[in-house]
């Protein structure tokens, strides 16, 4: 499979190389690409049976590449190429030495393909590509995961002091095709209105998102399927512009009732709150840019769908079950943050975690602390 991929890939390349020559062509073909480098250290990881995971320095990296062609001015088609497990959605990134043989070839795949068109007040797309609704961080939605399906919205705008900007997002995106009738399908729906007041400086983006048919492990170990309806609150506001001070917070609820799945233990059955603070002084777009961020974080295991947010705070996974997907709720912690931007194309950014288990699924509360650094290249 890894070498249709390759191949694949390679066409792409070709085919748009070769008509890249044209003026036409190259006034509607762009290119994007960048390169992470990254050093990490955990340690202070226990396991639920009270016993400790070894202490592991990992170096890692990961590769994207991507083109976009502009069809015409409202009509445009996607596709984007990153290293990574295709077995493990949240994480792109590789360690060096993690054992594709003595420097055998490494795993790649489509994070993108899509098409989308913009038309006025009108945009939306179809097919895989990057999760379309509003939001300030990883800890509902990783980044590296990549929804299929349709979306949809329209965005006004206004002159007034109060409000700038309201956008109704739409969207359908199926998590596992059944091969029956689209309701068997395992799917989810989100609907969010955005909307921007007081020269930006407010952001307010309300949103439901419902999960049907969820799988309580993923990659097809499954014992049963859970729904969720979540409720999600979020909000940024700038409080200073010079030097930029921002807060942001963020609040979940599911209200689906888990009473009625007999397969949850019951002490996890109302565990369906969430909750992510946010504080992040200065900048980190420009040459010379720095930054300092905040993020406290409080999940509880049906707050959101574990192995669809971001798998960077802690080490815990499926591994023993089968699969190599994170599972992050159920977790409480701190996140420090730092950046510099070298320039345009290089920044620095340093990570810190802290995390401790909310609701212990053995003898001893999970825990876990993290530190990395990464090298960003763009270009």
């Amino acid at each position: 499979m890894k070498y249709f991929f390759l191949t694949l890939a390679l066409f792409f390349f070709h085919s748009f190389f070769l008509y890249a020559q044209t003026d036409r062509i190259n006034k509607k073909l762009s290119f994007t690409g960048d390169f992470r480098f990254r050093i990490e250290q955990d340690w202070n990881s226990q396991k639920s049976d009270g016993s400790f995971r070894d202490n592991r320095s990992r170096l890692r990296y990961r590769f994207r590449f991507g083109m976009m062609y502009q069809y015409n001015d409202w009509a445009s088609f996607g596709m984007r190429l990153r290293t990574g497990d295709r077995h493990n959605q949240q994480d792109a990134q590789i360690t060096l030495g993690s054992g594709f043989k003595e420097f055998s070839t490494l795993p790649i795949g489509f994070e993108k393909l899509y098409f989308k068109a913009d038309y006025k007040w009108f945009s939306g797309w179809l097919g895989k590509n990057t999760f379309p609704f509003e939001k300030q961080n990883e800890l509902f939605w990783s980044d590296n995961v990549f929804p299929e399906g349709i979306f949809i919205s329209a965005k006004m705008n206004s002159d007034s002091q109060f409000l700038q900007t309201l956008k109704l997002s739409l969207g359908h995106f199926i998590v596992g095709s059944g091969g029956t009738s689209f309701n068997e399908d395992s799917y989810f729906q989100g609907i969010q209105l955005l909307s921007t007041h007081w020269k930006n400086k407010l952001k307010i983006f309300p949103s439901f998102y419902y999960f049907k048919n969820m799988p309580n492990i993923p990659d097809g170990n499954d014992s049963y399927s859970i729904n969720y309806s979540i409720i999600h609150f979020g909000t940024k506001i700038k409080v200073i512009e010079k030097p930029s001070v921002t807060i942001g917070f963020d609040f979940y609820q599911n209200i689906e009732n888990l009473n009625k799945n007999d397969s949850i233990p019951q002490n996890l059955r109302d565990q369906k709150q969430g909750i992510v603070m946010a504080f992040t002084l200065g900048n980190y777009k420009v040459k010379g840019d720095w930054t300092i961020q905040a993020y406290y974080t409080y999940m509880e295991r049906y707050s959101a769908v574990d192995f669809l947010t971001q798998n960077d705070w802690t080490r815990w996974d499926y591994s023993n079950q089968g699969s190599s997907a994170g599972r992050l709720t159920n977790f409480k912690g701190l996140e420090l943050r730092a950046g510099y931007v070298i320039n345009k194309k290089f920044k620095l950014k340093l990570r810190y975690f802290i995390v401790d288990q909310i609701i212990p699924y053995g003898i001893a509360i999970e825990t876990g602390n993290r530190i990395r650094l990464d090298l960003d290249i763009g270009f």
